[in-house]
């Protein structure tokens, strides 16, 4: 349980530093991402997820300062929701570096187990 918890702090740093870099500098973050240049729309888009991975970062916060089962079957279910998006993501022709459709869906699989971890912590209170 204690690599839930530590994954779970850095995770609090990832998603503040994608969701503000996502909102402050898109076309960069894609960039860093493995994304071709976006057009306009695809830019925008991303930048809306900016305000979803910083709710992230507060729901892991929660769950590490308060740390009920409650504040952990929230981090679980939050990132359940994200097991398939980057897999579905990587399906895009604009996601061309080498690697990068790899680390998407190896994305997915990481969401998966701190699912699955966090929903551990959770029942053991």
């Amino acid at each position: 349980m204690d690599l839930v918890r530590t994954t779970n702090r850095a995770m609090i740093a990832f998603d503040l530093a994608l969701g503000a870099s996502a909102l402050a500098a898109p076309r960069r973050t894609l960039a860093v991402l493995g994304h071709e240049p976006p057009s306009p729309d695809a830019e925008h888009l991303f930048r809306r997820c900016g305000p979803i991975w910083l709710t992230y970062a507060a729901a892991h916060a929660v769950a590490a300062v308060r740390g009920r089962p409650e504040d952990w079957w929230a981090v679980a279910w939050l990132r359940s929701t994200e097991i398939a998006t980057d897999v579905v993501w990587s399906r895009s022709p604009a996601i061309s570096r080498p690697g990068a459709k790899a680390g998407l869906w190896l994305a997915g699989a990481f969401n998966l187990a701190l699912a699955l971890g966090a929903g551990a912590v959770a029942r053991r209170g």
